[in-house]
C-alpha cells in the first residue's frame, strides 16, 4: 500500500518544480511507512516503489521511471526514502514511550536523513555526471528553501497522524497504549 502511495504522492504536485526539485507528497509517505509498519516493513515498502520505478513503471515525480533515473539529480532523494522510513520506524520502536514527542523525533530525524542526502545526491549530479560547475553547493540547497517550508509542516502532520492510527491501532488489538501527550 505505501509503495502505491509513495507514487501517488510522487505525482499529485510534481509539476510545481523549483530549481530541479519537483514538490511532491513523497516525504510524508516514507516518514509514515517508517512509523506505522515499523523499520523493516516500511523500508521493503520503499524498496518496492524504488524497483518498480527502476523497472520502467512511471512511478516517479512527473510520471517518470527506468533506468535513466540513476542519473537524474533527485536519485538521492529516491534513495533516501529507504534510509527515511527505516530510520523513522527504527526510533518508533526502540522508543520506551511512544509519546507524540517520540514520533515529532522519529518523523524529522527522517526529514533531516531525506535532505541531507537528497541534496548531497543532487549537488554530486550537477558536479560529477552533468557537469555544471555552474551549480553551486549553495545555489542547491537555496532550491530547497521552498519543499522545506511544505516538508515540515507534513512531517509535523505525519507524526500527530501516526501516533493517533499508532494509539488506535494497539487499543483495538487490546494492547494498552501509553498515553499520548
Amino acid at each position: 500500500m505505501f509503495a502505491a502511495l509513495m507514487a501517488i504522492g510522487a505525482n499529485l504536485t510534481s509539476f510545481l518544480v523549483i530549481g530541479s526539485v519537483p514538490i511532491t507528497l513523497q516525504t510524508l509517505f516514507s516518514i509514515l511507512a517508517g512509523a506505522l509498519l515499523g523499520r523493516r516493513l516500511g523500508a521493503l515498502a520503499m524498496i518496492v516503489y524504488l524497483l518498480v520505478g527502476l523497472v520502467g513503471f512511471p512511478v516517479f515525480a512527473q510520471f517518470s521511471g527506468g533506468l535513466r533515473t540513476f542519473v537524474s539529480p533527485t536519485f538521492g532523494f529516491l534513495l533516501s526514502f529507504i534510509l527515511v522510513a527505516y530510520v523513522t520506524g527504527l526510533i518508533i520502536e526502540k522508543s520506551k514511550e511512544k509519546k507524540l514527542t517520540t514520533f515529532l523525533i522519529a518523523c524529522f530525524a527522517g526529514l533531516i536523513i531525506n535532505y541531507v542526502l537528497g541534496t548531497h545526491y543532487m549537488y554530486f549530479a550537477f558536479q560529477f555526471i552533468a557537469n555544471l560547475d555552474a551549480v553551486s553547493y549553495q545555489v542547491v540547497w537555496s532550491w530547497m528553501a521552498a519543499p522545506l517550508v511544505k516538508d515540515i509542516i507534513v512531517t509535523i502532520f505525519a507524526a500527530i497522524l501516526s501516533t493517533r492510527i499508532y494509539s488506535t491501532v494497539n487499543k483495538s488489538r487490546g494492547v494498552v497504549p501509553q498515553k499520548i501527550a
